[in-house]
């Protein structure tokens, strides 16, 4: 298939439409700033993020459009190539910086300012548009038709459907609205309880339960009954097979096995810690043996693909790209603004003492920042933002950062936050060049100006970084990284593994345990990272995620024509992206009255059996609307 030669945009290279504006401009920087901190709270919670680009598009078209009743696609993609940036640098940041805050608490170091965690993420950002720019010709228009970009390709399609723009945007708003006021309901005014449990008696230090809340449902919704049932399958194999294990091999012990620091009996009999002690103190090792084995399959098995892509890149980057001449569909930022960035950002990471590099050192965080920007920016491609490997990626540069620091003489406190340091600015990296090949995809497809949105993508950076330091600080003063509130999974593993490195002190046979379950997994040929995942947090938040994803095969199989299937699963997707959102704004704001002290002491003054009967009442006045409204057939 050969097309790219023949296609044509949706707006002609020759026809300007209102585009990189002030309105646009706005929009895109207010749902970055909201998306990143929605998305920085979910990915806290549940170990991963979703894209905020079709969410984003539709918000802009029922603004837009509707609202300020301007027609104009260009501005609409210039919005969602802005907001979502702050998706992207929210992941990049949430996997890694969070490991800075747990070592704070221990008393290892001093919290870290607001500044660093801002250029930390400011450099990932921008180092992720410079790479991603040289490769827009190779990867977005001369594979156009071969790299399909999914998520690419579906945020273009919803924006060539603009004019269902305002009924979409209300399933996006209605589930934002829905997830709110069940997420205040629930853990602001503590009416009923997020999550339900039982722990087995006769199955000692097994527990079964469900989170029930809207954000857990729109992530299995959204990742499918498959990726859900994986994580499920993780979830099942810690706590109903390797925790009962090892609460019966290990309650007639005398001694703690390490890393626990008392006997396998004592952790049960303890009220406060009964099986999740077992998950602090063994599972979640095994669980991170488990993730940074299927993070290093990952890459090996793209082995072959990355050469690929860095013999490309490297090709492309020889090229010269100038701005002369250039159609305007085809015109990208020049290449020496792009060298003078990327040579002032080496300067500064070498002379900046958060990251304790030489300046060869700083010129190797580079040279890895492009070659795991380019990895990913076709791994998005090939397979969509979801499956990309980021979190592999920084596991394996981390590891990689922390024994050459180790190996220098940069050891000890400092050596483990420049290694956090270094692995956080390649994790943003490859996650914002991966976003940025989506959108300039969705460009390509509805004739954007690719420079312009690559000045949009910074600006939506720039602003990210500004907002994430403090969304940071204040999930940690409300609930602390490590708590049933926000888990931060993988930033305690990436914790785990420096300090282990750093001072010799993992437990190896923990750790080994998890390597070889994912390799089994492997062999069996499951897709390791969301059973490892699963693995790791706990079981009641997978259960979470599975009932979502049983939401969506039930939808999938409803009878009705494929384009019918298709729009139920789109509607669906709209509407939990709304969720996901809504409980993560409604996560922030709760954060602020956790650390105003007025958490948990929010009064109503009805008693629950009259908020009840009023439910019900106003339930059945909206069954008498609704039946009042329904049409005749």
């Amino acid at each position: 298939m050969d097309n790219k030669n023949e296609f044509k945009p949706y707006i002609p290279a020759n026809k300007i439409v209102p585009e990189f504006t002030v309105t646009s401009v706005l929009i895109g920087i207010i749902l970055a700033v909201v998306f990143g901190a929605a998305n920085a709270y979910l990915g806290l919670l549940v170990g991963m993020t979703i894209s905020a680009s079709i969410p984003a598009a539709v918000i802009s078209m029922g603004i837009i459009r509707i609202i300020l009743r301007r027609d104009s696609i260009l501005e609409n993609n210039l919005v969602q190539t802005i907001g979502s940036a702050g998706e992207s640098l929210a992941a990049g940041a949430i996997f890694t910086l969070p490991a800075l805050f747990l070592w704070a608490k221990e008393g290892k170091m001093d919290y870290p300012s607001i500044i660093t965690i801002f250029l930390i993420a400011l450099f990932g950002g921008i180092l992720g548009v410079c790479f991603m720019v040289p490769l827009r010709q190779a990867l977005i228009v001369e594979e156009h038709g071969t790299l399909p970009f999914p998520e690419g390709t579906a945020c273009a399609e919803v924006l060539l459907a603009g004019e269902e723009g305002g009924s979409k945007a209300g399933s996006v708003f209605s589930g934002l609205g829905i997830a709110a006021v069940y997420k205040f309901i629930a853990d602001g005014l503590k009416l009923f309880p997020s999550e339900i449990g039982y722990a087995f008696k006769g199955y000692a230090g097994s527990q079964i339960g469900i989170q029930v809340l809207p954000s857990l449902a729109g992530v299995g919704f959204i990742c499918g009954p498959k990726i859900s049932s994986y994580m499920l399958a993780g979830g099942a194999l810690s706590w109903f097979v390797l925790m009962p294990a090892i609460a019966l091999f290990g309650a007639d012990l005398t001694k703690p096995i390490p890393p626990a620091t008392h006997t396998i009996a004592a952790i049960l009999a303890d009220p406060e810690q009964g099986p999740g002690g077992l998950w602090t103190n063994y599972i979640k090792y095994i669980g991170a043996g488990a993730v940074a084995a299927g993070g290093v399959i990952s890459l090996i098995k793209t082995f072959p693909l990355i050469i690929r892509t860095f013999k490309q890149a490297m090709a492309s980057m020889g090229k010269k790209h100038e701005n002369k001449n250039v159609v305007r569909t085809q015109q990208d930022l020049p290449m020496s603004v792009l060298l003078i960035l990327i040579l002032a950002i080496v300067i500064l990471i070498w002379l900046i003492p958060t990251f304790p590099v030489s300046p060869i050192g700083s010129l190797i965080i580079v040279i890895f920042g492009f070659f795991f920007a380019s990895v990913s920016s076709r791994m998005v491609g090939l397979i969509g933002s979801s499956n990309n490997p980021v979190s592999g990626m920084a596991i394996a540069t981390i590891i990689i950062a922390t024994v050459l620091l180790k190996a220098t003489g940069t050891d000890g406190v400092t050596g483990m936050v420049g290694a956090i340091a270094i692995g956080g600015v390649i994790c943003i990296i490859a996650a914002i060049a991966g976003d940025t090949s989506q959108d300039l995809k969705t460009g390509f497809i509805v004739g954007a100006t690719p420079k312009k949105q690559q000045i949009g993508e910074m600006i939506g950076v720039v602003v990210s970084a500004a907002a994430i330091g403090g969304v940071l600080y204040l999930l940690n003063e409300a609930w602390g990284y490590g708590t049933d509130q926000i888990p931060a999974a993988q930033a305690t593993m990436m914790k785990m593994l420096v300090e282990g490195i750093m001072e010799a002190n993992l437990p190896w046979a923990l750790i080994l345990i998890g390597v070889c379950i994912a390799i089994v997994i492997e062999i069996l040929k499951v897709p390791v990272m969301p059973v490892a995942v699963g693995m790791y947090l706990p079981f009641s938040l997978s259960a979470g995620i599975m009932a979502g994803g049983a939401v969506r095969w039930i939808v999938e199989r409803v009878k009705g024509s494929d384009e019918e299937k298709k729009e139920r699963a789109d509607r669906g997707v709209l509407f939990t992206s709304g969720l996901i959102a809504g409980e993560g704004i409604m996560g922030i704001v709760l954060a602020v009255l956790a650390v105003a002290g007025v958490d948990g002491k929010i009064v109503l003054p009805f008693s629950l059996p009259q908020i009840g009967s009023l439910i019900i009442f106003v339930v059945l006045l909206f069954g008498l609307y609704k039946l009042c409204m329904k049409k005749n057939k």
